[in-house]
C-alpha cells in the first residue's frame, strides 16, 4: 500500500483527511530528526506508539528525548484534528501491557477551530530549528509574555533565564558538551544522523547545520554539520544575549516527559507564529549529572526537560520527513491473554 490508500477512514474523517492530518502530526521535532513515532489507526482511534527501532541510547538512554519528540507529534496531531472540526480526546499511556503504546486518541465531538489555534496550525509546517546566528534585536517582553502562557496551558513551567544565571548556565553546557564528546555511542549517533545529504527522509541535513564554531561563539556548540560544508560567517558569528528559557515539568516519568513534549511543540508553534526562531541545547539534559545540577540552579523543585535559545533569525530549510505512509503500524493488534 501506498499513500491515501494506506489509511483507513477514522474518527468520522475520510482517508485523505486522516493522511493530512498524520503527515502534519509528523512534522514535530525529534533528537537528530529521528522521528520516533508510529501510529496505528482504526475506525475509532489513533494510536500514537515509541518506535523503539529508533532509539538513541547513546545520546538518550532513558528514551527521554524519545517521548519528549512523541509529545511533540501528538500536540500536532491535536491541532491538526482540531482544524477538520474533531475534538481530539486524549488518553496518555492507556495500557501498562504496551510500554510503546503511549497514547490513545478518539473523537470526542465536534469543536470549532479558534482564531489561536489557527495560527499555530500554519506554524506546523512554517517551524525550523534555526542552528543559526539570531539577530541581534532582544525578544520583546510582550513575545516573551506569550512564550510563557503558551506553556502554562499545556501543564508545565517555563523558565526565563535571568542574566546571573547565564555564566552557570553555559558551564553546564560545556562540561556536558565535552562528557558526550568523551563517548564513543554518543559520537556514532551524531555521526550517523547528522551531516547528512539533501534528500535522506530523516536525520539532520548539513544544509540545516549553523556555522562552524568560533572561539568567541559561547552557546552553540554541537556540530550538526558533521564537517561536511558547513556554512561559515565572517567575523562574530552568534548573538551576545540570547533568550534562553528551560522547559520544566512538574514531575518525572512517562507521562511528565509526554507532556512536556506537547508544552515543547506548543512554545515552538507560538514562537514561529510570532516570527521567531529556536534551536536547542540539548546537550546539559542529556546528560545526567549535569541535568541536576540545572535543576538545582532552578530552585530543585521543577523537572527540566529543554533547554531553548529563542530569537530572530534568517530562513533555513526545511529538515526532510518521513512519507505518513511509513509511519503507520499495519499489522493486526495482539490477542490480550485470558
Amino acid at each position: 500500500m501506498d499513500g491515501v490508500s494506506a489509511f483507513p477512514a477514522a474518527l468520522g474523517l475520510a482517508p485523505e483527511q486522516v493522511a493530512q492530518v498524520l503527515r502534519l502530526a509528523g512534522r514535530a521535532p525529534s533528537l537528530h530528526n529521528r522521528q520516533p513515532w508510529l501510529f496505528r489507526v482504526t475506525s475509532d482511534v489513533i494510536e500514537l506508539h515509541a518506535d523503539l527501532g529508533r532509539r538513541m541510547p547513546g545520546t538518550d538512554p532513558e528514551d527521554r528525548e524519545l517521548r519528549l519528540g512523541c509529545g511533540a507529534a501528538l500536540y500536532d496531531l491535536r491541532l491538526a484534528l482540531e482544524h477538520v472540526g474533531v475534538r481530539p480526546l486524549v488518553t496518555l499511556l492507556p495500557s501498562e501491557r504496551e510500554p510503546e503504546l503511549l497514547a490513545h486518541v478518539r473523537r470526542g465531538g465536534s469543536v470549532q477551530v479558534r482564531a489561536e489555534h489557527s495560527a499555530l496550525l500554519r506554524a506546523i509546517t512554517a517551524r525550523r530549528t534555526n542552528r543559526r546566528p539570531f539577530l541581534a534585536s532582544p525578544v520583546s517582553k510582550a513575545h516573551r509574555t506569550a512564550l510563557v502562557g503558551s506553556v502554562s496551558a499545556e501543564h508545565s513551567w517555563l523558565h526565563v533565564v535571568d542574566r546571573p544565571q547565564r555564566a552557570e548556565l553555559l558551564g553546564l553546557v560545556r562540561r556536558a558538551h565535552d562528557r558526550q564528546l568523551g563517548d564513543a555511542a554518543f559520537r556514532a549517533e551524531l555521526a550517523q544522523w547528522t551531516g547528512l545529504r539533501d534528500g535522506a527522509p530523516e536525520g539532520v541535513q548539513a544544509a540545516s547545520a549553523g556555522p562552524v564554531r568560533e572561539p568567541q561563539d559561547e552557546w552553540v556548540l554541537r556540530d550538526y554539520a558533521g564537517g561536511r560544508g558547513r556554512p561559515r560567517v565572517p567575523g562574530k558569528d552568534f548573538e551576545d544575549d540570547p533568550l534562553l528559557l528551560v522547559l520544566c515539568s512538574y514531575g518525572r516519568g512517562r507521562q511528565a516527559d509526554l507532556e512536556a513534549g506537547e508544552a515543547m511543540q506548543r512554545l515552538l508553534l507560538t514562537a514561529t507564529s510570532l516570527g521567531l526562531s529556536a534551536s536547542m541545547l540539548s546537550q546539559v539534559i542529556e546528560v545526567r549529572e549535569t541535568r541536576a545540577e540545572l535543576r538545582a540552579l532552578l530552585g530543585g523543585t521543577l523537572e527540566p526537560q529543554a533547554v531553548l535559545r529563542i530569537g530572530y533569525g534568517t530562513p533555513v530549510p526545511p529538515t526532510p520527513r518521513r512519507a505518513p505512509e511509513d509511519t503507520l503500524i499495519t499489522r493486526p493488534r495482539p490477542v490480550a491473554a485470558p
